[in-house]
């Protein structure tokens, strides 16, 4: 698959080169409305995106969506390469048409290959799902009228369709895509790991005895955007895997303090149990993280499309690195090794009633999912705009945080935090991590740079300006 890639970068932008010619005039404004902001807006809302389960296949879905919408504005005028060998679209298409499209029709597309909803709650939920999107595309497409609408809405679902079946097979009788790039296989890995100092093993949920199995033990295999391999990136070898070391026994008693249930109960308003709670609420939405950071750069649908597709590639990208990347050290949590009864250390000390403030993820330690996730978007970022001075601020809603008995749950709260550059944003979130108690400070930071590495990588390789 990555070599039929490669051929296609090499290939794809030079059916485009004389319609860029013809068009270039005509579309050098920016677009008065913003149809890609608003429809990533959409393929990343909740009711949408939590559709396809887990972090991972979201990451997955909202790259395919943003590179099939930025291959579609770009076979109406080319100004960046595409990720796939595309015709140009017809002349005087619509670009919002497009884009409408695009993204409709991949994640329709992406619907289909979904396995049976486990339940009638989540059937209702992927109904009303797909009701929003053609409510939405219906809307769109006829406040558009004019010419163009038919042949912009042709580019868009081609965009689409080649998108898609680079991961899928499809069946014309069922209209239905079949996913096979891997991602189908997520789990079919055994984790057959001993319990054994410093080895990950299921995880104790919140409300005790229930457990958390290792799950994505397959994720390593899916396919990838861009990078030559899942272990391209693979994060190094840490001291911290020295557990008899000074190194370890200060990331061990960090988070056992800080990431403590009963000690972040004890300070429900203080800047660290807000951090810990603003980034899982929301503040790890990147993409809603992008729309805001992009308002009011007079950016157009073309920069837009590809700082969205570039960003989700990187993410999707690191994801699966990450993934590679914990399942080759299988590192343990710190709930395992707090509970641990003696890890050979003189300077731990074993605490089996210690809980995290929030419950820890199904894979290892090292390195930190959620911050492969900032760092492939911070750097693709700076990448794109030039600098790491970009700030911003959003405000989340925090669910409620179940605290051990005899202590009452963190009630539901409204949490802004404000950032004046993407380095003070990376660094909070990494300290978020060890807030919560799932995770050392060393993986955190490790997954920060392993993450800036994979999106220095999409960014140079792939979608250059023509």
């Amino acid at each position: 698959m990555k070599a039929t890639h490669a051929a296609r970068r090499a290939v794809s932008h030079r059916y485009l080169l004389p319609l860029a010619l013809a068009v270039a005039l005509v579309m050098a404004m920016p677009a008065k409305a913003d149809s890609v902001t608003d429809w990533n807006g959409i393929a990343a809302s909740p009711q949408v995106l939590a559709r396809f389960g887990a972090p991972q296949f979201q990451f997955r879905a909202m790259a395919i969506v943003q590179v099939a919408v930025h291959d579609a504005l770009n076979t109406i005028q080319p100004r960046y390469q595409t990720y796939d060998n595309l015709p140009a679209a017809a002349a005087g298409a619509s670009p919002d048409a497009a884009v409408a499209a695009a993204t409709r029709t991949a994640l329709l597309g992406l619907f289909s290959a979904l396995a049976p909803a486990p339940n009638q709650p989540e059937a209702d939920a992927r109904a009303a799902a797909i009701a929003m999107i053609n409510n939405e595309y219906a809307a769109r497409i006829a406040a558009l009228g004019g010419a163009g609408v038919a042949d912009g809405i042709a580019a868009g679902e081609a965009a689409a369709r080649s998108c898609l079946l680079q991961r899928h097979t499809y069946d014309p009788i069922a209209d239905k895509y079949t996913t096979n790039d891997g991602a189908q296989a997520a789990h079919s890995v055994p984790y057959t790991l001993a319990a054994a100092s410093g080895v990950h093993q299921p995880t104790p949920a919140p409300e005790f005895p229930a457990v958390t199995l290792p799950l994505f033990t397959g994720w390593k295999n899916v396919a990838l955007f861009s990078l030559n391999s899942a272990s391209q990136f693979r994060a190094p070898w840490s001291q911290l895997f020295d557990l008899s070391s000074q190194f370890y026994a200060n990331q061990y008693n960090e988070v056992k303090h800080l990431g403590d249930a009963r000690v972040r109960g004890a300070f429900p308003n203080s800047q660290q149990t807000d951090i810990a709670r603003f980034w899982p609420a929301g503040g790890l939405d990147w993409n809603a993280n992008i729309r805001v950071i992009v308002q009011g750069r007079g950016l157009d649908r073309w920069q837009h499309a590809r700082l969205f597709a570039l960003a989700n590639m990187s993410v999707h990208d690191s994801g699966v690195t990450n993934q590679e990347s914990k399942y080759y050290w299988h590192f343990w949590r710190p709930v395992t090794a707090i509970r641990w009864l003696d890890d050979g250390n003189p300077d731990t000390q074993s605490d089996p009633f210690w809980r995290p403030f929030m419950q820890t993820p199904p894979y290892p330690d090292y390195p930190c999912g959620s911050t492969s996730v900032t760092g492939a978007v911070t750097q693709t970022l700076r990448n794109f705009f030039g600098t790491n001075a970009i700030g911003f601020s959003r405000t989340v809603s925090a669910p409620a945080v179940p605290l051990p008995a005899p202590m009452t749950a963190l009630a539901t709260k409204t949490i802004t935090r404000k950032y004046n550059s993407l380095s003070i944003a990376e660094n909070e979130q990494a300290r978020a991590r060890v807030y919560e108690g799932f995770h050392f400070a060393e993986g955190c930071y490790v997954g920060l740079k392993s993450a800036n590495q994979v999106a220095n990588w999409v960014y140079t390789h792939e979608l250059r300006a023509l």
